[in-house]
């Protein structure tokens, strides 16, 4: 991986100065910086930049003819007492657009009644129009279809609404046909110049513009303000890829006051209880715009990834029903944590096929199974084009086997790196395909699964030719250096004047060099029922030269084993936990240090399995990395061949056989264990309690599980395990079984450490990856 730094001209004095006054508890050096690296360089710049009151927005009319022509057609809706339908999308900007407009629209026409939406079924459907919805609305009654954040392309199915007597005004940001569609208006800011403040909008802040004009077109009708919807269009703006410059910057910042003034409320006095729920569960307090990209964005996304059918989210975010909008909040939390599992799951069997792959001969990944809910492709595309510097397809075949159609299908989600035009790309592409749509850095397609090796091999071939020498790699990009002392509340109110960040004016990432990593541990994360989730989450403290006092952080989604050991450098973002009430860096990326002398490239990994020095050994040589407990399952295995991939290292194995206890002696000491914390009402740890009988977590899990039959409870608190016994929960029949399982596998783990064989390192790895 390429690490950047962006290198630019210091700002001059003045500019500081300046940017001090909006941060005076600290030098604003940092914030300066990167104001001036970003195009802001003089006072009125900056003042429309940070305080939204120097800005001013764009009127919704500079749409021109486009929403005259829908505010026309509304209008007449209106007087005839005509059946309207909203047709939204499934993803957070589309069930957002559809909020803004069922809450907007409903002040001029009464909802359920006149007024309805219809949400595709992720899992069924396909983004956009189709026939059989447009068949069910006709039945309906229906005489005019609002689309949000969806429809520009959808000619066929305008054409067949308009035959059956709809009209059809689209409100979209995606990409544009060739000809204007057949409809009544579109409003849509891809026919504006880019330079316009309006061009960025996306799927939720054009429908907030089409309200605002019918607004203006009928002022005395509202009973609402139009600003109450502007929680719901920050939500949406943040949560979905578009560029927070101009109008879109704007509403998000007033759209951020919102929604932190509603969360302050008492639960009973919530405008949006729903959304208040969620923020709840997902322990944020809504003033952030991380708050959005890590908690709600990702929860409203889940429910159709899951379960195909997301139109309750609409409900959820405009009832003013407490109760509802708490059992809403909480199936969607629910949904959020089987996503994680999912997304796990797939990122693994992707990562497996990766190893298949050429990668130097290889432009755009393509990889497909019959096993991957479609719903997670997108999420997992994404991580995949990140890490390997390539645009990423991601195909599920699952269902194809369907005798009832003539064409079986694959569908799936494509994600963009490195500037290529993802939706250009798939675009060229389309005589083999069934049908796709997007934007350029991301998109989604359908196509016959026979035709998958031809699409394959066709848009590799497009982009290397038009790549010509340039080779794509991933790359890391940080902003400024900093030390650990640099880190805390005052560097992290400098950076929030950037905020709301996104596309073009993106999170500050934060070079932290010659550091080192103290305290890490990592753990299962769990869902709002207790249960875990197979989502891992490692904590740590980073520590430099430039400080006595350690920093805490966090890195999402890796392993303890995948830090490096000794002085590394690190790239960053400075975070403020609200759960934690505490300051802390989100790790991005990692890598040994240039200073350490241990290099990234060609050199060997030692994995000693022999020794086991304590806390207090030294520091391990360069030759040879040990470990600090005896690793006792091939997780242990996995997680050090995860850190060679990383680093770009070999990685040797060396160990002894081992001295084992017999399997029913490690149960009897269990339960010996068992029995004194139960009477001594004493804690132990699971790090404890491996160590000490020297078996696996997994296997440990099983020693529990047959605790419980002898009557014990073991309960967690903490990091700690709380042990007791009551003798009416005795089930002796069934915990006859339940040993049985944990001196098998203690039997299976015995095998394995005594019979590791001398084979490749490429045999091992496939017999740990089918493990």
């Amino acid at each position: 991986m390429q690490w950047i730094l962006t290198v630019s001209e210091q700002p001059p004095d003045w500019f500081t100065q300046l940017v001090k006054q909006y941060t005076p508890a600290s030098t604003g050096l940092f914030a300066a910086q990167l104001l001036w690296q970003r195009g802001i360089k003089d006072k009125s710049q900056l003042a429309a930049f940070i305080n939204h009151k120097s800005y001013q927005p764009a009127s919704p009319f500079e749409f021109g003819e486009e929403m005259h022509l829908a505010m026309k057609r509304l209008q007449q809706a209106r007087n005839a007492g005509e059946k309207i339908t909203i047709w939204g999308d499934f993803d957070a900007d589309g069930i957002t657009s559809t909020s803004v407009l069922w809450d907007g629209l409903g002040q001029f026409f009464k909802q359920n009644q006149q007024l309805n939406y219809y949400i595709p079924n992720r899992l069924k459907e396909s983004h956009g129009l189709n026939i059989a919805g447009i068949d069910n609305l006709a039945q309906q009654g229906c005489k005019l279809i609002v689309t949000c954040d969806t429809g520009s392309t959808n000619i066929d199915e305008i054409i067949y609404a308009k035959n059956l007597g709809i009209d059809v005004i689209v409100t979209d940001h995606h990409t544009l046909p060739a000809e204007r569609p057949p409809v009544t208006a579109i409003i849509n800011p891809r026919y504006l110049s880019p330079e316009h403040p309006l061009f960025h909008l996306s799927g939720v802040a054009v429908a907030y513009k089409l309200v605002e004009a019918l607004y203006q077109t009928l002022p005395d009708v509202p009973q609402e303000p139009l600003e109450n919807l502007l929680d719901l269009v920050a939500v949406g703006l943040i949560a979905d890829l578009v560029q927070l410059s101009g109008d879109c910057r704007y509403l998000a910042q007033l759209g951020i006051q919102k929604l932190q003034a509603d969360f302050q409320q008492p639960a009973a006095a919530r405008r949006r209880p729903g959304v208040g729920r969620l923020l709840e569960l997902c322990q944020k307090n809504g003033d952030r715009p991380t708050d959005i990209s890590f908690g709600l964005g990702p929860r409203i996304n889940a429910v159709s990834r899951i379960q195909g059918d997301a139109s309750f989210c609409v409900e959820l975010l405009t009832s003013r029903d407490i109760k509802r909008c708490h059992e809403l909040a909480e199936i969607t939390e629910l949904a959020n944590t089987r996503r994680k599992s999912l997304q796990k799951d797939v990122q693994n069997q992707v990562t497996q096929k990766l190893t298949q792959l050429d990668l130097s001969t290889t432009s755009v990944i393509v990889l497909e199974d019959t096993q991957w809910p479609a719903g997670v492709l997108g999420l997992v595309a994404g991580q995949v084009a990140q890490e390997t510097g390539r645009p990423t397809i991601l195909l599920s075949t699952e269902g194809t086997g369907d005798n009832s159609l003539a064409t079986p299908l694959a569908r799936g989600s494509a994600r963009s790196i490195n500037s290529v035009d993802l939706y250009q790309l798939v675009k060229d592409q389309a005589h083999l395909l069934h049908r796709f749509g997007g934007h350029p850095y991301a998109a989604g397609l359908s196509l016959p699964v026979e035709n998958i090796p031809l699409f394959r091999d066709a848009i590799n071939q497009q982009l290397r030719q038009s790549l010509g020498s340039i080779n794509l790699s991933p790359t890391v990009q940080a902003d400024i250096t900093v030390t650990v002392a640099d880190l805390g509340k005052e560097l992290f109110f400098e950076l929030k004047l950037l905020e709301p960040c996104g596309m073009g004016n993106p999170v500050p990432k934060l070079l932290i060099q010659n550091c080192w990593f103290e305290n890490t541990w990592h753990r299962n994360q769990q869902d709002s029922q207790g249960k875990k989730v197979q989502y891992i989450k490692t904590d740590f403290d980073i520590r430099d030269d430039s400080t006595k006092n350690a920093f805490p952080g966090i890195w999402w989604g890796h392993y303890k084993e995948e830090l490096p050991l000794g002085r590394c450098d690190c790239i960053a973002e400075l975070d403020y936990n609200t759960y934690k009430k505490r300051y802390e860096v989100r790790l991005i990326a990692v890598r040994p240090s240039a200073e350490s002398g241990l290099k990234t490239h060609n050199s060997a990994q030692i994995l000693d399995w022999r020794n086991f020095p304590s806390q207090e050994s030294p520091a391990p040589s360069q030759e040879s990395l040990i470990i600090d407990e005896c690793p006792t399952h091939w997780d242990e295995l996995r997680a050090w061949w995860r850190r060679s991939l990383y680093n770009n290292q070999q990685l040797a194995l060396a160990w002894s056989k081992p001295h084992h206890q017999p399997p029913m002696e490690i149960w009897l000491t269990l339960v010996g264990i068992a029995k004194y914390l139960s009477r001594t009402n004493q804690p132990v740890t699971r790090v404890q309690l491996v160590k000490k009988l020297g078996i696996s977590n997994q296997t440990l899990l099983l020693g529990i599980q047959a605790l419980k039959y002898y009557g014990f409870t073991v309960t967690r608190q903490d990091r700690d395990l709380h042990i007791s016994w009551n003798a009416s929960t005795v089930s002796e029949s069934k915990g006859d079984v339940a040993v049985a399982q944990f001196l098998a596998a203690i039997s299976e783990e015995q095998f394995q450490q005594n019979y590791f064989t001398d084979v490749p390192l490429s045999t091992i790895m496939a017999m740990v990856n089918s493990h």
